[in-house]
């Protein structure tokens, strides 16, 4: 048997049983930091699997299709059910209406459909991909249990900006804007200018802001996202 080509596979089966186990964290334990602590294992252990199976050449089908279904529990359920704790617990809303944040869910699935089928995102993303939409939820949810700020408890305990956040939030899913990957086939400057400098600005701005800096660096994401493809474009005269 040849172990090398099952490594990528293992990484991202850690993954989704991190996913499951941060949603009993949530549902049953009401640990926001307990499940947010587990999907930041997700984010590595899925950002390493792609990268190993580049590295190694040991692509295939099914890890492409097993990384779909682990992040569909991931980066889809779990943001969503993280935001069926706020509505709840902060805005106080009804658990027949906070169902709604599981719209995410939905859009989630939509987006990693659209993933696996369009060829125009090797390299990138057309629209927020499912892991930057789950670290901006896991943030606030973070920020608020644990370091709230005068921002987050004023929008983020208002039921009306709550369903308005998770419809921006599910459109911004499967939104036709490019957006750049943290895909590195190798870990040379060249051709990893954006990937790097976003990096050492992300870390930067958490060295001096804490997790509160979280949520913004996800909208800076967006924001370099657009710019950097607006630059690419060539001149129409």
């Amino acid at each position: 048997m040849n172990i090398k080509k099952h490594i990528p596979n293992i990484l991202t089966l850690c993954n989704l049983l991190c996913g499951c186990i941060a949603l009993v964290e949530i549902f049953v334990n009401k640990s926001v930091t307990g499940a947010c602590i587990l999907m930041a294992f997700s984010l590595v252990f899925d950002f390493f699997d792609g990268f190993i199976a580049r590295m190694l050449k040991v692509s295939s089908p099914i890890g492409r299709e097993l990384d779909s279904l682990a992040d569909m529990v991931t980066f889809g359920v779990l943001p969503a059910a993280l935001l069926n704790y706020i509505m709840q617990s902060y805005a106080h809303i009804e658990p027949k209406y906070a169902l709604f944040a599981f719209l995410i869910t939905l859009f989630s699935a939509l987006r990693l459909a659209k993933f696996n089928i369009d060829t125009r995102q090797s390299d990138s993303f057309i629209g927020l991909n499912t892991p930057a939409n789950s670290i901006l939820i896991a943030s606030v949810a973070l920020n608020l249990e644990n370091f709230s700020t005068d921002f987050l408890t004023l929008h983020f305990t208002n039921p009306y900006f709550l369903f308005g956040f998770v419809i921006v939030s599910s459109l911004a899913l499967v939104a036709e804007i490019p957006m750049f990957a943290f895909k590195f086939k190798n870990f040379t400057w060249k051709g990893n200018e954006i990937r790097f400098g976003f990096i050492a600005l992300a870390l930067l701005l958490i060295g001096l802001f804490k997790l509160v800096a979280i949520p913004w660096i996800i909208i800076l994401y967006v924001i370099v996202s657009i710019i950097s493809n607006f630059m690419k474009k060539p001149n129409s005269n």
